[in-house]
């Protein structure tokens, strides 16, 4: 992960703006990714998505971008339950298209207090 920022900036803001309009999404996918090991969905807060890289994939001012984003989907008090990777693609043509997701962790069952035991498969 990146370290945090330490104070706001225009690029800081316009990032978190882009990490909200792309939660819908990124929870709806993490539904599928953990449906098999936790029994309820993930939650996916915007202070734990982190971007790893953007680029104009055709040059300068060129408006077909890709964003990697890095998230820490957590389930009741926020326990942390992995680290999922999102890569994006947001064009005029393509609006938002979700080019790759990778489950890098988790969840780990020793990160789970025992009354939360349950959640897990």
């Amino acid at each position: 992960m990146n370290p945090k920022p330490e104070h706001d900036s225009r690029e800081l803001q316009i990032q978190d703006m882009l990490v909200l309009q792309l939660l819908p999404n990124m929870h709806d996918k993490l539904a599928d990714v953990y449906k098999d090991v936790l029994t309820v969905n993930p939650e996916i807060y915007p202070y734990l998505v982190d971007v790893i890289k953007t680029d104009r994939v055709n040059g300068f001012r060129g408006f077909d971008l890709r964003i990697t984003l890095q998230a820490v989907p957590t389930v009741g008090p926020h326990i942390p339950v992995g680290e999922d990777r999102f890569t994006y693609q947001i064009s005029p043509v393509a609006h938002v298209k979700l080019l790759q997701l990778e489950h890098l962790k988790g969840p780990n069952k020793e990160d789970f207090p025992p009354n939360y035991q349950d959640l897990l498969r």
